[in-house]
């Protein structure tokens, strides 16, 4: 038996196939080569910077530096990335998220830092325990200690205004030393020695017993030792018996 084939250029199905393959590849290189010249030309220029968040500190001004000096590139091209470092860098900006929105437009959120304390010398702690340089005209609790300790220090300094201000008081500035000692001084000027151990046994037995019995005492308290085992003694300036030296006091029962 004898098979016979027909010639391909005389199968119209196949012929047909293949011009619509060839088709679709040539707009498709012509779709890659004119996005490829949209790119190279700089075309589709970024129009609108949108700022979505509703800010505080950050002004109006040191945002259009930012977009007109940094931002680099048209609406394809520009490195989403390289734009939020350039916002985080402004002193109050904590976090940026950057976005396309097509065909001219980058959305913009920025999150602020909350400042919640003084640290040391110079420079802020905000609500997460880190530290950022800005400038913060209203008062603000002092938190000194080792570089790196800025999260604990806050965390500490929250769990002691938890304790002291159901007794009319309020932590004003911590000190953490070297060698991990507390020291806190409180919004009336009283000093408290908490030590490196039982920080907060310790300030829980000085809130008791503030509020049942330093308090009432009818002389000024500068400071309080409270690194004994059993009790605390005070230094009160204006009692006359001690010229000023501690007077051991036994804790509220």
């Amino acid at each position: 038996c004898a098979f016979w084939t027909a010639p391909m250029w005389d199968n119209h199905r196949l012929l047909r196939g293949i011009a619509n393959l060839l088709l679709l590849a040539s707009v498709l290189t012509l779709l890659v080569a004119g996005a490829q010249w949209v790119v190279r030309t700089g075309m589709m220029p970024i129009r609108t910077v949108h700022i979505r968040s509703k800010l505080t500190h950050v002004s109006q001004e040191q945002l259009r530096y930012v977009a007109e000096h940094e931002l680099k590139g048209s609406f394809l091209t520009v490195n989403l990335s390289d734009t939020r470092e350039a916002f985080e860098k402004l002193p109050w900006v904590r976090k940026v998220a950057v976005r396309r929105n097509w065909p001219d437009r980058l959305e913009i959120d920025v999150e602020e830092h909350q400042a919640t304390a003084r640290w040391a010398e110079n420079g802020l702690v905000n609500s997460y325990g880190e530290w950022f340089d800005a400038a913060f005209g209203q008062p603000l609790p002092l938190l000194k200690g080792p570089k790196g300790s800025e999260a604990e220090m806050l965390a500490a300094y929250l769990a002691f205004k938890q304790v002291l201000q159901p007794v009319g008081v309020l932590p004003n500035e911590l000190a953490l030393s070297a060698r991990r000692a507390w020291q806190v001084t409180l919004d009336n000027g009283v000093i408290l020695e908490l030590g490196r151990q039982d920080i907060g046994l310790r300030i829980n037995r000085f809130a008791t017993s503030w509020r049942e019995q330093l308090s009432r005492l009818p002389y000024r308290i500068d400071y309080v030792d409270l690194r004994y085992p059993n009790g605390f003694a005070v230094r009160m300036p204006d009692y006359k018996p001690g010229k000023g030296a501690p007077v051991p006091v036994r804790p509220a029962a």
